[in-house]
């Protein structure tokens, strides 16, 4: 019988895919703990939306987690982070020199393996970043992206076993020192089929004794069929992942399928009751936590526009945010057609990010009337080779809008002219902000940026989300939308009446519930129409409003500004993106109804001005 390994990617992939992320490090020791006590010796402990989480969010160094999670399980457990190969823990590419600080950084933090991957499966991204984990001493696990394409793309070649096979042969080809080989589906839309063909191919031209690793989420329903087929073509490690977080875009749950291999020729060889100890342990960790229902459901939309477990929920949370999650299928189903122009690379980080953002402007601003930033870079080269040619038309349009020439070149070339990036020019920022300039201050500005530097000087906001913020912040919404009061005016006992406002169907009424619970209602009184604000000069005035739904980042503007036609008077942040408004007109600010840090809807009044 064989023994199936597994890692356990509950404190990683599971907090990015349930979680957006954001768990304190604090909150989830004790089940990282018990895992260990339970016979695990395997965890995948940070990297990928897990390093910029906790500066953004979670008012915590990243460094300091890798330290603790090694503290709790000791020195001879294999504690795993992601690497996204030329961006490894960010959403831009670096410089070949922050590449090199990365491995030497979470070697020096306690680290064992790095799983290195590239999204659009380009080797040359996976080349320098490969030797750089090797040289720093750790170990090297190599990987291919995969991704089921929705129905009705027509593509012979991206996404196919052949596909996967040439870039693994690629891979070869350039002697990339490597450990392990992982095949990892993101979006868990690839076929059983399809991942069988491709692992016995694999296993086929692999030197022998290799280890072959595979990663899938639940999302669309397919974890453990995939996760069976892959073992029967000769993977020899799942990644699989504890209750709560376990299933829907997460990985299949331990138990679940140490069931399913009962009764075969494969076994992980558990203790399930050690292990039903321990997820019991991680539900009373996680139990504060707001967990967004979509985490745990299986959706059918993800077959058709792949959506990568650990995007969706941190998409839909944001959403959520801007008071927009109504337009979520809408989003999914532009993202069919974003991925095609684009040239089918792999729905998993940073291009699962481009995409969504894209086919969030698509949806709010037209089609293809904004072309993204890192959705533009893409399609023109600026990450490396896309499994296929984007679409010739999208290209011409992100290089006007963007202003770059589309290009083949090396990535890290590229960056490595670039002087904003590196180690050179992240220290002049930390410099300036009267930072410390140690290698793991340097390597966060990097790969964090504005936001990075901002938590070193110690501006801290948190932003994980509790079970009571949530229910406070929807019961707030709800007394919004239908105008009720949440307070009632003061009264001497609990037996004084209480006296409240609705507004229903548009109409306002006065309610007042009386000791013994009689109420009256009789309509309010209209109140007095505010006076308008008039302009200066008495001209015309023109609002200039929010092109999306998003937050309010930066108001470039006062009251009194004169501004000129095209100028950016307002920053809106949204999806991860931040968004340039500018003003069609030229004038002189009367007013500016945006605040930074506040939630607009489309077509919302950020500035007005009085036309010149």
């Amino acid at each position: 019988m064989k023994k199936i390994r597994f890692m356990d990617t509950s404190f990683r992939d599971g907090f990015q895919s349930c979680l957006g992320a954001r768990v304190k490090t604090e909150d989830f020791l004790p089940a990282l703990e018990a895992a260990a006590a339970a016979g695990t010796d395997y965890f995948e402990i940070g990297g990928g939306a897990r390093f910029q989480s906790l500066y953004f969010y979670c008012q915590e160094d990243a460094f300091d987690m890798m330290d603790s999670a090694r503290k709790v399980v000791g020195p001879d457990v294999n504690l795993q982070t992601l690497a996204r190969g030329a961006n490894v823990v960010g959403l831009i590419s670096q410089s070949r020199d922050i590449i090199d600080l990365h491995a030497k950084m979470f070697k020096k933090h306690g680290i064992t393996t790095i799983r290195n991957f590239d999204a659009l499966n380009d080797v040359r991204n996976l080349a320098f970043s490969g030797a750089c984990i090797n040289k720093a001493g750790l170990k090297h696990q190599v990987t291919v992206t995969l991704m089921g394409l929705p129905p009705g793309l027509t593509e012979d070649y991206a996404h196919t076993p052949k596909f996967y096979i040439d870039r693994l042969k690629g891979i070869l080809k350039e002697e990339i020192p490597f450990d392990s080989v992982c095949f990892k589906d993101a979006s868990g839309t690839s076929t059983p089929k399809t991942v069988y063909e491709t692992i016995k191919k694999a296993r086929k031209i692999l030197p022998k004794g290799t280890q072959i690793q595979f990663h899938t989420h639940d999302t669309a329903g397919m974890g453990v069929s995939c996760y069976m087929a892959a073992i029967e073509a000769g993977a020899d490690v799942i990644d699989l992942a504890m209750s709560p977080v376990s299933g829907g875009t997460c990985q299949p749950d331990v138990l679940t399928m140490w069931h399913r291999l009962k009764g075969t020729d494969y076994t992980l060889d558990i203790d399930h009751e050690k292990m039903l100890t321990a997820e019991s342990v991680f539900r009373g960790c996680l139990d504060k936590y707001f967990m967004p229902p979509e985490a745990k459901e299986v959706s059918p939309l993800i077959t058709f526009s792949p959506m990568p477990g650990g995007a969706l929920t941190a998409n839909t949370q944001m959403m959520r945010d801007n008071n927009c999650l109504d337009l979520y299928p809408k989003v999914i189903q532009e993202m069919r057609e974003v991925v095609a122009k684009g040239g089918f690379g792999t729905s998993v980080t940073p291009v699962s990010q481009f995409y969504f953002q894209q086919a969030f402007a698509n949806t709010t601003q037209g089609k293809w009337n904004k072309i993204t930033d890192g959705y533009g870079k893409m399609v023109l080269g600026y990450f490396g080779h896309t499994p296929a040619e984007p679409d010739p038309e999208v290209v011409k349009i992100a290089s006007e809008q963007l202003g770059l020439e589309p290009t083949k070149e090396d990535v890290h070339d590229i960056n490595d002219r670039n002087p904003e990036l590196g180690i050179k020019a992240a220290t002049a920022k930390l410099e300036a902000a009267g930072v410390e300039t140690t290698d793991e201050n340097i390597f966060i500005t990097s790969t964090c940026g504005e936001k990075g530097v901002e938590y070193l000087k110690g501006n801290k906001p948190l932003g994980i989300r509790l079970k009571e913020d949530v229910e406070k912040a929807d019961a707030e919404k709800f007394a919004a939308k239908y105008g009720i009061k949440t307070s009632a005016p003061a009264a001497a006992s609990d037996d004084a009446p209480a006296s409240y406002t609705v507004t229903v169907d548009g109409k306002a009424f006065d309610v007042h519930v009386a000791p013994g619970g009689a109420t009256t209602a009789a309509p309010a009184p209209a109140a007095a129409a505010a006076p308008a604000a008039a302009p200066s000069g008495g001209g015309a005035t023109y609002e200039v409003a929010a092109p999306m739904p998003g937050t309010v980042a930066k108001v470039l503007v006062d009251a009194g500004t004169v501004v000129e036609e095209g100028q950016t008077v307002v920053i809106l942040e949204a999806m991860k993106m931040e968004t340039e408004v500018k003003t069609e007109k030229a004038g002189k600010v009367v007013d500016v109804p945006a605040a930074v840090g506040s939630s607009v809807a489309s077509f919302e009044a950020l500035v007005i001005i009085e036309e010149a």
